[in-house]
C-alpha cells in the first residue's frame, strides 16, 4: 500500500507522491534555537520528523533531510508575526553571565556571555550531541554535511538576495521606519495553511499584531522580513541599513538554497503553523512564483508531562540531558517521545518512560537470543518476518506507532521459528525505523557523578524530612545549592535540575 500522510495544508490524509518520480525526497524539517538546551517537547517534534524520515526510508525512498539550526532572529515573542521582544541569543547571554558569577558554569561554557556567536556554538554542540544520542539521523549526517543543519547566520547572503527578489516582484515594501515588510495581500493564498483569513487577523484573530508598527503597514499582518538596527546584537549591512533577518525568511532562504523551490515534505511544532509556516509559504511561493513551497505539511502536536503544561515553575520541566543524567537511557527516551501519535497530545510521564524501558529490553532479549541460535540451521518464515509487513503497513498509515510496536510485542511473544539469520534481519528492519536497540544503555557522561550525588542528598533529605529532623534536612539542601542544583517538591515527589 502507498505511504498516507495527514497533510495540514489540505486538513486530509492522503498518499505520498514525490515530486521527483525516481523517488529522491526533499524534506525541510525546523530545528532548534540554541539560546538553551533543547527540551523533550522539541525533541518530539524532531524525533517525529526523524520516524518519517525512517519511514520513507523502509519505504525505499532516498531521502535528503535538512534541518536548521536557528542562532539568530529568532525573538521572544513568537507570536508576533514583526518579531517582537528580545533576541533569545541576548537572554542565552545574560544567562551564562549569571552562572558565571554564582560560579556553576555548566563544562564547556566558560565563554564570552557577550559574544552571541560563542554562545549559539555552545548550544548548538549541546543540541548536536543530544540529538546523536537519541539517533536524529540528520544530526549524525552532519559530521561529513554540516551543510545539511545550516546556520542562519552563515546564509545571510541567501537571505538578502530573496528580500530583493521580493520587493522587485512587489511582494515586499521598505516603510517609513525603513523596515521591509511583506505585503500579504499580494498573495491571495495567505491564510490556507492555518486558517488566518486576513478578515481575522484584521481584527486580532489568530496570532498577535504589533502595534507599535501598524501606522507604517499596509495591512496589519504584513510581517517583517528585514529590520535596520544597528544595535541590535547581531547584524549585517545589507541595502535597507545594517541589521538583522526575520525568523520567517530564514527557513524560506535556506530551504531553497539547499533543497530548491518545491520540496515535497516541510516539518514542526504545531506551534509552528502560525505565523512562521504560513509565512515561510507566502515568502517562497512568491519568489518562486509557484503554487507550493512544501506539498505536505507535517506537525508533531504538544507535549504534557505528567498531565501539565511543562513549566520549570512547576518542576516537571526536563531535557534530554536531565533525564541522561539520572540514568534514562537515549532508547527509552526516544520510544517514549514517538510511541504517542505524533498527530496526538502526549502525555509524557516517568511510569510512562519505564514501561518503555521494559519494551526495550524485551525486544533486545528476544534479539540476543536470535543471535545465539543463528547457526542452528533452522529454515523457513518465523514470527519477526511474517511481522515486518504488518509493522511497515502500520507505518503507512499515518505512521501508526502504536500498531506498528504491538506488531513487534505480539512477535516476540510467539514460539521461535525459522531462520534465525532472517528472522533478526526483519527485526533490524524495523528497527531501523524505531532506532532502539543500539541505544539502550545509560550514558556515561561527565553528569553521571552529579547526578549520583543528587539522588543520594535527595535520599538523605526525604529521610530527614519525614524523621522531623529539619536541621539535617536543611543541610542537605544547601548541599544541593553548593552542586548547582535547583530542586522542586510536587504532589508527585522531588525533581530537580542543574542551574544553568
Amino acid at each position: 500500500m502507498p505511504l498516507r500522510l495527514y497533510n495540514t495544508l489540505t486538513k486530509s490524509t492522503q498518499d505520498f507522491v514525490p515530486i521527483d518520480p525516481t523517488g529522491a525526497v526533499r524534506f525541510y524539517s525546523c530545528g532548534p534555537t540554541v539560546y538553551d538546551d533543547a527540551h523533550i517537547g522539541n525533541f518530539r517534534s524532531f524525533l517525529n520528523a526523524d520516524l518519517l524520515r525512517r519511514t520513507l526510508e523502509l519505504c525505499g525512498y532516498q531521502v535528503r533531510h535538512v534541518m536548521n539550526i536557528t542562532d539568530v532572529g529568532h525573538m521572544t515573542e513568537d507570536d508576533n508575526a514583526d518579531g517582537g521582544g528580545e533576541d533569545k541569543m541576548s537572554l542565552a547571554g545574560r544567562r551564562i553571565a549569571e552562572a558565571k558569577k554564582s560560579g556553576k558554569l555548566p563544562a564547556g561554557a566558560d565563554i564570552d556571555p557577550s559574544n552571541p556567536y560563542a554562545v549559539a556554538e555552545f548550544y548548538a554542540s549541546r543540541f548536536l550531541e543530544d540529538a546523536r544520542h537519541l539517533g536524529l539521523k540528520v544530526a549524525e549526517e552532519e559530521r561529513t554535511q554540516p551543510q545539511l543543519m545550516p546556520r542562519p547566520t552563515r546564509c545571510v547572503k541567501e537571505m538578502i538576495a530573496l528580500v530583493s527578489a521580493l520587493i522587485a516582484r512587489g511582494n515586499a515594501y521598505v516603510a517609513s521606519d525603513g523596515v521591509v515588510y511583506f505585503s500579504v495581500t499580494s498573495f491571495a493564498a495567505y491564510g490556507q495553511l492555518s486558517g488566518n483569513t486576513l478578515d481575522k487577523l484584521r481584527e486580532g484573530e489568530g496570532g498577535r499584531i504589533d502595534a507599535a508598527h501598524q501606522a507604517v503597514k499596509r495591512h496589519p499582518a504584513d510581517f517583517m522580513l528585514w529590520k535596520p538596527d544597528p544595535t541590535h546584537i547581531m547584524r549585517w549591512p545589507s541595502p535597507w541599513g545594517e541589521g538583522y533577518p526575520g525568523w520567517h525568511l530564514e527557513c524560506s532562504a535556506m530551504a531553497e538554497m539547499l533543497l530548491g523551490d518545491e520540496i515535497d515534505l516541510h516539518s514542526g511544532g504545531e506551534d509552528n503553523i502560525f505565523p512562521h509556516h504560513e509565512c515561510e509559504v507566502a515568502q517562497s511561493c512568491c519568489a518562486s512564483g509557484l503554487p507550493h513551497f512544501s506539498r505536505v505539511w507535517f506537525h508533531t502536536r504538544h507535549l504534557q508531562v505528567e498531565g501539565e503544561k511543562m513549566s520549570k515553575s512547576k518542576g516537571n520541566f526536563f531535557t534530554a540531558r536531565d533525564l541522561f543524567a539520572k540514568g534514562v537511557t537515549p532508547a527509552a527516551l526516544r520510544l517514549e517521545l514517538t510511541r504517542t501519535h505524533y498527530r496526538t497530545n502526549s502525555n509524557f510521564t516517568m511510569q510512562g518512560l519505564r514501561d518503555s524501558q521494559r519494551m526495550i529490553d524485551r525486544w533486545c532479549a528476544a534479539d540476543a537470543a536470535l543471535l545465539a541460535r543463528e547457526n542452528d540451521g533452522a529454515v523457513g518464515v518465523g514470527p519477526m518476518q511474517r511481522a515486518l509487513a504488518e509493522f511497515k503497513a502500520a507505518l503507512e498509515d499515518d505512521l501508526n506507532i502504536a500498531r506498528s510496536v504491538s506488531v513487534i510485542n505480539i512477535a516476540i511473544s510467539e514460539p521461535p521459528s525459522g531462520s534465525a539469520h532472517e528472522e533478526r534481519a526483519a527485526l533490524a528492519r524495523m528497527n531501523s525505523v524505531l532506532g532502539v536497540l543500539e541505544r539502550n544503555a545509560p550514558l556515561v557522561a561527565e553528569s553521571d557523578d552529579l547526578a549520583t550525588k543528587v539522588e543520594a542528598l535527595l535520599e538523605q533529605r526525604k529521610q530527614a524530612r519525614a524523621a522531623k529532623d529539619f536541621a539535617a534536612s536543611d543541610r542537605a539542601r544547601d548541599e544541593l545549592t553548593a552542586l548547582g542544583v535547583r530542586i522542586k517538591d510536587t504532589p508527585q515527589g522531588t525533581t530537580w535540575e542543574r542551574a544553568v
